[in-house]
């Protein structure tokens, strides 16, 4: 046995013990895709997360298969990152070593990975990063490395991505794909029928197919090979058996079970590991560390890019002030002049729409778009792929140095709530534009009416919804958007033209709601968002000419509002819970946390004109009025 396959051994004895040991876990790919990874990390991967964590010029790598979280501690504890006791303690309570990597919480993870696909997604926004602030601070290049596994590529979004990689010419993003031929249920061959090579050739890569992926050393030529490509990213496509060396070897049954005591021993005995358990060889980790030194030794020890973003957020905040209001104007509209009054402060923004950046207001007059002959693109043309797009925002986000935005209708915010969910688990600060909010889409009908989206989007932990009333709320929520550091912000915004409320406020946004208008000793209060606070005030006038005096709050973002001290909380809310009305034209659910009467969607949208619509479902200022006084009537 050679050291390196010793080594090799001693990686896969990890594995086993980790897993064995936590009763849980995936050993199956993990086994199989050692001499890879191990291929990768001795010979090219240029990346320090113990001396040089924050470095420019370092090497990203993103697991995909994230369940294979055993090997990549394995690999951060051959590197120092990781103690023993911290793969001994994996998959457990507060362990540095949970279940699928989370970025942020464990040295040396890059992406937080589990969701299959999405890992390929936020590699692909990571290597745009790369190609863009190469081209703009004139930096040192890196490479970014995945690992993936079939799952990863059977899922839609990574089509989407590899797609797009190829596009725009990502030769420094290099896919390792372990084509072990197997999933959870079963073979591939009961899922998957396609030739993976040419779907690739065709999507613009260059591809390097290798037999065995136990050739260690046919696998590092390869990466050689893919670090020379000038135009196209690279498919390293090698093919293994699941549960290498185990006696469940090229059985499905490999993937999401411990081996346990017997099988482990077994197959550490063809391993031919003899040492203690969660240990490696004296000879292969001084080895080890040697090659990992010489490769990652020119890295620069801290490079920070936080006062870069700072600085830009300062600007992009001044600039946002300077934009000036409109008496009557959709906040898409309002949204889309702030847009392009802080992409115009610096060239550090990289954002787009996913095929609707003239409906959603993301379109940057003059801009060239970002492509590889045109480098100094603002916007990213993202084609139809709402779920990539947010993937890759977030491996933009990942990679730091860059500032991005997507956008699409609200409606489809369902294609991408995935990674908006992975967003706010990375506590990343995307920025999300979601126009089109409501019925008032009108002749679209409802497959483009969102009724449930906002819902989804507001019971998201860590993600801030917003949804203004006016130029002046909208304003306010670009500027929280922007400010953000650890969270995503999602904008929610009118298709239709809103008037200029004379009482809105931006103090008042950035509480999450506050009192719009408030007749003296009212009766009831209606609390409401977006385009619908206009309408509550028309339905106020209507009351009030009824002898009905009552106050009108607008609440723009449940969350921040939540979070706000009890006593601010009942300053805007005074009135008793049986006194309150919601008012949103969308589904009524989360609504009851704030009042007892809920008017809102209880079902689909219809087809027709706006103002049709409206009045179909009793969204008229008269209806409204109409409904309210019922209740009273009681």
């Amino acid at each position: 046995m050679t050291l390196e396959e010793k080594t090799i051994s001693a990686i896969r004895g990890l594995v086993i013990d980790m897993t064995n040991k936590a009763k849980s876990g995936h050993p199956g790919m993990a086994l199989d895709a050692a001499p890879a990874l191990y291929a990768l990390w001795h010979d090219h991967y240029k990346a320090d997360a113990k001396k040089a964590p924050n470095a420019k010029a370092r090497d990203r790598f993103v697991l995909s298969s994230g369940h294979v979280s055993a090997l990549l501690y394995a690999f951060l504890f051959l590197d120092g990152v990781l103690s023993k006791e911290d793969i001994e303690s994996f998959r457990q309570l507060g362990s540095k070593t949970p279940g699928h990597p989370e970025y942020g919480y464990t040295d040396g993870v890059d992406a937080t990975a589990g969701p299959l696909g999405q890992g390929i997604a936020q590699a692909v926004g990571m290597a745009i990063a790369e190609k863009k602030l190469s081209y703009i601070d004139k930096s040192e290049h890196h490479y970014t490395y995945c690992l993936c596994g079939d799952g990863c590529l059977e899922e839609g979004i990574s089509q989407e991505a590899i797609s797009l990689a190829g596009l725009q010419e990502l030769n420094r993003l290099i896919l390792l794909y372990d084509a072990n031929e197997s999933t959870l249920d079963g073979p591939t061959s009961n899922s998957m029928r396609e030739d993976v090579k040419m779907r690739f050739l065709s999507s613009g890569w260059d591809v390097i197919e290798i037999a065995n992926g136990e050739d260690w050393k046919a696998i590092s030529a390869a990466l050689v090979r893919a670090k020379e490509s000038e135009k196209k990213p690279v498919l390293i496509y090698f093919h293994t058996k699941i549960g290498y060396g185990s006696p469940l070897e090229g059985s499905h049954k490999a993937h999401g079970n411990p081996l346990g005591e017997e099988m482990g021993e077994i197959t550490k005995k063809r391993f031919g590991i003899s040492w203690e358990a969660f240990s490696v060889p004296d000879d292969c980790l001084k080895e080890w560390r040697e090659a990992r030194e010489k490769l990652t030794a020119s890295l620069a020890k801290e490079e920070q890019e936080e006062e870069k973003i700072t600085a830009l957020v300062t600007k992009s905040i001044a600039a946002i002030d300077e934009v000036a209001f409109k008496e009557k104007e959709s906040t898409r509209s309002t949204s889309g002049r702030i847009l392009q009054a802080i992409v115009a402060t610096s060239p550090y923004f990289l954002g787009g729409a996913a095929d609707v950046a003239g409906s959603v207001m993301t379109a940057l007059p003059g801009d060239p778009s970002f492509f590889p002959k045109t480098l100094n693109g603002k916007n990213m043309d993202y084609g139809i792929r709402e779920f990539a797009m947010a993937a890759i925002n977030n491996g933009i986000l990942l990679h730091k140095g860059l500032k991005t935005y997507g956008g699409c209708f609200l409606v489809f915010s369902d294609y991408m709530k995935n990674a908006i969910r992975m967003s706010a688990l990375e506590h990343l600060p995307a920025i999300y534009l979601f126009s089109h909010d409501s019925i008032a889409v009108g002749e679209d009908g409802p497959t483009h009416q969102p009724v449930e989206q906002l819902v989804a989007l507001r019971s998201i932990p860590h993600l801030v919804t917003l949804r203004p009333a006016d130029a002046k709320e909208m304003k306010a929520a670009w500027k929280m958007a922007l400010e953000s550091k650890d969270h995503p912000v999602a904008l929610i915004l009118s298709r239709q033209n809103l008037p200029l409320l004379a009482s809105s406020s931006e103090e008042g946004t950035r509480n999450g709601a506050y009192v719009i208008a408030k007749d003296e000793n009212p009766e009831i209060e209606i609390i409401a968002s977006g385009s619908e606070v206009s309408l509550a005030l028309e339905v106020k006038k209507i009351l009030n000419e009824k002898g009905i005096s009552l106050m009108v709050v607008s609440m723009p973002s449940m969350e921040l509002f939540r979070n706000k001290e009890k006593q601010y909380q009942e300053e805007v809310l005074p009135l008793p819970y049986e006194k309150r009305y919601s008012l949103e034209m969308l589904s009524p659910l989360l609504w009851h946390e704030w009042a007892k009467h809920t008017i809102g969607m209880e079902g689909f949208g219809a087809s027709g004109k706006e103002s049709d619509v409206e009045a179909h479902f009793g969204f008229t200022k008269e209806e409204v009025a109409k409904k309210i006084l019922s209740t009273l009537e009681k």
